[in-house]
């Protein structure tokens, strides 16, 4: 008998061969989980837009189809909670997002679901509060959390809930305070500042494989809702500024245009916006060359 695996690793799945598009493809393994089906309770039916805005037009291309979805309710607060040790009951799949969610039993009696910690185990038991034990899954304020520590799900403004560092796999770095900040290293490399109030989980984000995952062939795509994605110059002259002419032919324009007729490369789009006076080293930055 083999050595079985513990909960919180999470390898890949490979199908046999048995058509082109299963022979590449890489599959979640999903046994480590706990529950097929969700809490009634901390679920709704979520509305699919299909890429459409409120007057019924395509406001965002290639989007469409897909599997029904219901939404889970993630507390991603957890401050109507301190100071009220929870029990995690359960660890759940959440078509949603890339991460997994675990489901919490409060020693109150209330049930609600929080982003799963890498490492989180069926049985262990979290708590937030403004300070409390430097533990995994445990969620608390920046400036009490040890300098150095891996946290996710941060918050960047006060009581809004935690907004970054949120996908599956990632973590931030807590680097330490400059009064009246704390200073974080987020996974793309960014060094920025955010209130030293602000709360974050202890840990990295749970099911850090999913990057490796294959998909493995278009269909897989379609069931998540994606459509293909089609070149400009193989649409008609009136759905793009690129399309028209005999065939596949080039665009016949000095500068590649956008769908909307407006410059595709070398046009600026950021705006300055207050969030950049609190970033120290860009994700983008370069070494000067001495």
């Amino acid at each position: 008998m083999g050595v079985p695996t513990p909960l919180n690793v999470m390898p890949l799945k490979k199908p046999k061969p048995t058509t082109p598009g299963r022979r590449q493809m890489t599959i979640a393994d999903f046994s480590w989980l706990t529950k097929k089906e969700p809490e009634k309770t901390l679920v709704y039916g979520k509305q699919r837009s299909s890429g459409r805005d409120n007057k019924g037009r395509v406001s965002s291309r290639f989007r469409g189809g897909g599997h029904k979805r219901l939404y889970r309710i993630i507390d991603f607060k957890q401050t109507t909670k301190f100071g009220i040790p929870a029990r995690v009951a359960a660890l759940e799949y959440d078509p949603n997002r890339s991460a997994r969610i675990a489901l919490l039993h409060y020693s109150d009696g209330e049930k609600k679901y929080i982003l799963a910690a890498e490492g989180l185990k069926i049985g262990d038991h979290v708590v937030s509060g403004p300070r409390t034990k430097v533990k995994l899954g445990n969620r608390m304020q920046l400036q009490h959390i040890p300098v150095g520590y891996r946290v996710f799900n941060i918050e960047m403004q006060m009581g809004r809930g935690g907004q970054i560092v949120r996908s599956a796999g990632s973590a931030a770095t807590f680097v330490g305070i400059d009064d009246p900040y704390a200073i974080i290293q987020l996974p793309s490399g960014e060094t920025r500042k955010v209130r030293k109030e602000c709360f974050a989980t202890i840990g990295a984000v749970s099911n850090a494989e999913h990057n490796l995952i294959t998909i493995g062939k278009a269909g897989r795509m379609r069931w998540m809702g994606r459509k293909p994605h089609v070149l400009g110059k193989s649409m008609n002259a009136v759905d793009h500024p690129h399309g028209g002419g005999e065939g596949h032919a080039s665009i016949g324009l000095v500068a590649p245009k956008t769908p909307w007729g407006k410059k595709a490369f070398g046009v600026k789009t950021r705006s300055r916006r207050k969030s950049t006076m609190l970033i120290i080293r860009r994700r983008l930055h370069k070494k000067k060359r001495r």
